[in-house]
């Protein structure tokens, strides 16, 4: 699982901006993460990412994927681990706005480690 981890942080960090953002499946496809729970794989090493990437004081860079769902934005997890986390408000209704926020700044700390 550890492999799965540093490949994906090393995956987000290096994707062309124009792929971002990235939905599940895409994720699993790039890793080439075999059956079964390819998506539950993609979603553990997500929430190690956000775990890190808060103790770490840094944006979610878990920001980068999304759900297939069609609205833009991640899986209810994402949301409940960084309400959890102490990084969204508890606040359902202010989650897609603090989402927005985080993708943005998610990006930009891409763009410094791209330098």
């Amino acid at each position: 699982m550890t492999d799965h981890i540093t490949a994906l942080r090393q995956l987000l960090l290096s994707a062309p901006q124009e792929t971002l953002p990235m939905t599940y499946q895409q994720v699993a496809t790039e890793l080439a993460l075999t059956p079964p729970r390819t998506i539950g794989q993609v979603t553990q090493a997500l929430e190690q990412l956000m775990r890190e990437d808060a103790a770490q004081q840094t944006p979610f860079i878990a920001a980068l994927v999304i759900s297939r769902r069609g609205d833009g934005l991640p899986a209810t997890g994402f949301f409940e681990l960084a309400v959890a986390l102490g990084r969204f408000p508890k606040d359902p209704t202010l989650h897609e706005s603090a989402y927005r926020a985080e993708f943005q700044r998610a990006l930009n700390e891409r763009d410094d480690y791209q330098r």
